[in-house]
């Protein structure tokens, strides 16, 4: 391909005498301990900086793997490189295999008797570092000093990592079937294990056409993959073993050789996409959506639609017109946003439900639109959308703004459903985020078209008045809130552009708002200040620390170390926009009793914070098929795939399982 033929003459250039240069992916040597008995493991670890990443030994369409040249001793040799498990990534059309954040291939160090008793091992090493945008050929150098003892060290608990993420070889042997278009992988899986959404990665090059998306069976004890075969593959000259990884949807790679052989043509299609599947999924997304009208996140959006609904009184005409116009109005809310998602991800990026809240400037957006309603209700002007005569415009942009703000919680139903539509075809996945506005929605859309229902609801009165005061105190919540979350994306910048932005606000709506023709003013003074603080947040959000208190950082390598030490393991992906995760830390994980129970346990608490996106997060979340937070997961201690813990916790489930750990462990 003449991407890759670029690639490979940019690297051309590294064969060059040059001056240092800096790398995105910064390299080091680590080896496990002294040498006894002869070998001991190595590791080449890498650092990536945010946004870039390296490539496997087959890196796909695009990208060259990683190439080492060792200088050693006499009495000494390197082993071959093992790569761990990788992900894929597309970009710009384009498929490859690849590594974000902190990886490391391990090798082994293989020193005889002629071996001197301490020695350095060196390696000059060339890769190539990527983001979605641009790619740099790099090089560099590392060395250790190895010396030789009679008996081991303590373990290192980094290398157990690392020796977890490595693809485990699988012990029965794969076979495989090329026709003249396709390719097809038979490999040994027992029928007990849970596979997820599982991947494969073919480690001969040109041999299938990455582009194509595999297809995968299930027959028994054989997990079968349908692959697009390379246009200049000839089936007849294909390899004699044809190598590869299946990963599994936890995240577990599963190592095989493939020789020619007789694969299956029956079993079960998983990643289902049939009527009923799809059916399933839209059915989810209703009573998903249905139930986000119990979440906290859209509250404060029912309490404008309860104004709506008294103001419209016993007019039935009124009432339907009002009904009709907000469930348009969060029927294409949630569509809009779900085709976004759906041509970010064409576009490689790795994004979720509830994207748009990862960047600081939609939360400053956010934060101007809170305080209008806000001052709105304490009564400094008024708004159409909130208050005065009810019109069909003002509903659509009332639904509207609830199925916006109603992406940070994804309740009972919804996990599944979003996770559904990713792998779905196009309008299919269109048709389940329109379903999830219809289910949040259908309360008022019955209200509107039932006068049963209608003739429950107090009459308009004085009274309104009083209420749109208290209901200001949780749009003033979401004001803090929002503040809040620009501090954690943006930093003190944000902090101050939002303060200074709600101080604006309060004063120009003060002043002019309630005055007769002024209110056009004030509306141009706030466009003004948006811009302005639009310009000044930074596009991406700053570094910090996750906010929690007790927990460390998540890495599936770390998650591995602690359960291959023989600790159970507690993981919760989290955000800080994502109410239902926070009302779950506060309620059901930030308990005495639950601290004690994991304490008793010797319980591993891992936080995933995804509240800036984070890639790997998003890949991890896509292999399990996941597309929103929260998501909660218990490792057993030893091996073992996670359980998936409800969406609303409660502090028993959690003592429960410590409990029952700490019980097996005396056994």
């Amino acid at each position: 391909m003449i991407q890759r033929f670029l690639l490979a003459f940019a690297m051309l250039f590294l064969a060059l005498p040059a001056s240092a240069q800096t790398t995105n992916l910064t390299p080091r040597l680590e080896v496990d301990g002294p040498v006894v008995d002869g070998t001991i493991d190595a590791a080449i670890v890498f650092e990536a900086k945010p946004g870039w990443h390296g490539y496997w030994k087959n890196p796909g369409d695009a990208g060259l793997p990683l190439a080492v040249e060792w200088d050693l001793p006499d009495g000494v040799e390197m082993g071959p490189i093992r790569f761990p498990t990788p992900m894929r990534y597309k970009a710009a059309g384009l498929t490859s295999y690849v590594y974000r954040g902190q990886h490391a291939m391990l090798t082994e160090v293989r020193a005889d008797d002629s071996a001197p008793q301490s020695f350095t091992i060196r390696g000059s090493a060339t890769w190539l570092a990527c983001t979605d945008k641009v790619c740099v050929p790099e090089r560099g150098e590392f060395a250790t000093v190895v010396r030789r003892a009679d008996e081991a060290g303590a373990p290192r608990e980094d290398f157990a990592g690392w020796r977890a993420a490595l693809p485990r070889p699988l012990a029965g042997e794969a076979q495989y079937a090329a026709s003249r278009e396709r390719l097809g992988v038979a490999v040994p899986v027992p029928a007990g294990l849970a596979l997820g959404k599982p991947d494969i990665f073919i480690a001969e090059n040109r041999v299938i056409d990455t582009s194509v998306e595999p297809v995968f069976r299930r027959e028994g004890d054989k997990l079968i993959a349908e692959l697009a075969l390379h246009p200049r593959a000839d089936p007849e000259k294909l390899p004699d073993t044809i190598g590869g990884i299946v990963k599994l949807g936890t995240g577990q790679g599963l190592e095989f050789e493939a020789v020619e052989g007789p694969v299956p043509t029956g079993g079960t299609p998983l990643g289902d996409t049939s009527m009923a599947a799809i059916a399933g999924a839209m059915l989810g997304a209703l009573v998903g959506g249905l139930l986000l009208n119990l979440m906290p996140c859209v509250f404060p959006v029912l309490t404008m639609k309860a104004l709506h609904l008294a103001h419209s009184g016993s007019s039935e005409a009124r009432a339907r017109r009002d009904a009709l116009g907000y469930t348009l109005g969060a029927v294409a809310g949630t569509a809009s946003l779900g085709v976004a998602l759906l041509l970010l991800r064409a576009g490689g990026d790795a994004v979720g439900w509830a994207f748009q809240l990862q960047d600081p400037r939609t939360i400053f957006l956010l934060l101007l639109l809170a305080s209008a309603i806000t001052l709105n209700l304490v009564g400094l002007f008024e708004l159409p959308v909130v208050g005065g005569q009810v019109e069909a415009k003002g509903s659509i942009a009332t639904g509207a703004l609830a199925a916006f703000v109603a992406t940070p919680c994804a309740g009972p139903f919804l996990g599944t459903a979003l996770g559904t539509a990713l792998i779905l075809p196009g309008l299919a996945a269109l048709g389940i985020f329109a379903m999830l506005g219809l289910g949040l929605a259908l309360p008022f859309l019955a209200i509107g078209f039932v006068p049963a229902l209608r003739d429950r609801l107090p009459r308009p009165g004085p009274w309104m008045k009083s209420l749109k005061r208290y209901l200001a105190i949780p749009m003033a919540a979401t004001v803090v809130a929002c503040l809040w979350l620009l501090w954690r994306l943006a930093g003190p910048i944000g902090l101050t552009s939002g303060l200074v932005a709600v101080g604006v606000l309060v004063g120009i709506f003060g002043l002019l708002g309630r005055r007769i023709g002024m209110l056009r003013y004030a509306v141009g003074t706030a466009a003004v200040v948006a811009v302005a603080g639009l310009a000044v947040l930074p596009s991406e959000p700053v570094e910090r620390e996750a906010a929690v208190a007790g927990a460390s950082t998540w890495s599936p390598a770390r998650v591995a170390a602690a359960q291959g030490g023989g600790r159970p393991v507690f993981v919760y992906f989290t955000a800080d926009w994502c109410l239902t995760c926070k009302a779950n830390e506060k309620i059901a994980i930030d308990r005495e009793e639950v601290r004690a129970a994991f304490d008793a346990a010797d319980v591993a608490v891992f936080v995933a914070d995804w509240t800036d996106g984070n890639d790997v997060i998003t890949r991890f979340l896509e292999e399990r098929g996941r597309a929103a937070v929260p998501v909660y997961l218990w490792y057993p201690a030893g091996e073992g795939s996670p359980e998936e813990l409800p969406q609303i916790l409660t502090p028993s489930m959690l003592v429960q399982r410590a409990n029952a750990a700490t019980e097996a462990q005396g056994s």
